[in-house]
């Protein structure tokens, strides 16, 4: 069995050593121009001159959460995409999470920006009533980012496409349901997959259905946003504010107004990254279960995106 890893500005080489001694009985290498086939290949933003050039493979593995930029590549409607369960992402997703929601909560900011100006200051608490969390996209991430939240004991609300059932949550789906899940949230969480469909789902017009002093975390993807109608409803008074780990150009422009606006919180794409033996050992386990004609976790729906 050959595997072949082919990533865009990654070091394919820890990967390679890591799932050679993982999987001792495959060939594994770096993939580069005119290389043979493989039957499975472990990817990251991979080119199109890679898929047109490797016809024989079984399966893709991505190594990141979303799929959307694979899914723009031209590939064989027989080539199953497999993304990873979890690789160690759900964790941090809601570690990272859980930090914004606290920190706007309890209004650290506010307290840092005081203190930083030698200022001893006091706020009044606020009621974690007046603060339910809105989860849109409840996939492996989103569901442990909304269980994690309920530890904190802040009402928890969850949106998806098609409807779920989670123990303590309040679920919405379908588009009849995303109205009733917005108005409900004063905290709204972003963790759609990419779809044409979803592409700048938060606009001006949904993120109005937010309350008064909404607040937005969008750890899924730029494109999901709307810049310029985030920004006027911050400045209108209408949005607290937003913690945004994910924009439409990374890096960031150094010009990007996100940078310098007092009310938005900017962190490099660091939300959740994928850890790579947890990684490998998930994607040997899947090879072994697909050799022995088992089901797998993860197979990707092409027309639905994910």
């Amino acid at each position: 069995m050959n595997i072949t890893i082919c990533f865009e500005k990654l070091d394919p080489t820890p990967w390679v050593q890591g799932l050679q001694q993982a999987f001792p009985e495959a060939a594994v290498s770096a993939w580069t121009p005119g290389a043979p086939q493989a039957d499975h290949a472990i990817v990251w933003a991979p080119p199109q001159q890679f898929i047109d050039e490797q016809p024989g493979l079984q399966t893709l593995f991505n190594i990141g959460a979303g799929v959307d930029a694979l899914l723009q590549l031209k590939l064989p409607s027989s080539l199953k995409v497999v993304r990873l369960d979890d690789a160690g992402m759900s964790v941090q997703m809601a570690e990272y999470v859980c930090h914004a929601v606290i920190r706007h909560f309890r209004e650290f900011d506010g307290y840092d920006a005081d203190t930083g100006a030698g200022k001893w200051s006091y706020r009044k608490p606020r009621s974690r009533a007046d603060f339910a969390v809105g989860v849109m996209g409840l996939g492996v991430l989103g569901e442990r980012v909304a269980k994690a939240l309920q530890v904190f004991e802040f009402p928890v609300n969850g949106y998806s496409r098609s409807a779920k059932d989670l123990p303590g949550i309040r679920c919405f789906s379908g588009a009849q349901g995303l109205p009733g899940f917005l108005a409900a949230s004063r905290v709204l969480v972003n963790l759609m997959p990419l779809t044409p469909e979803t592409e700048n789902i938060l606009n001006h017009a949904t993120l109005s259905q937010l309350p008064q002093g909404g607040y937005l975390i969008n750890v899924a993807r730029g494109k999901h946003l709307v810049e310029e109608a985030l920004i006027t409803l911050i400045d209108s008074g209408h949005m607290a504010g937003a913690t945004l780990d994910v924009f439409r150009t990374e890096p960031l422009p150094a010009d990007h107004p996100f940078w310098q606006h007092p009310k938005i919180t900017v962190t490099p794409h660091t939300s959740a990254r994928t850890l790579r033996e947890e990684s490998i050992a998930q994607i040997v386990g899947k090879i072994q279960a697909l050799q022995r004609g088992d089901a797998i976790n993860g197979v990707v729906d092409h027309q639905r995106g994910y």
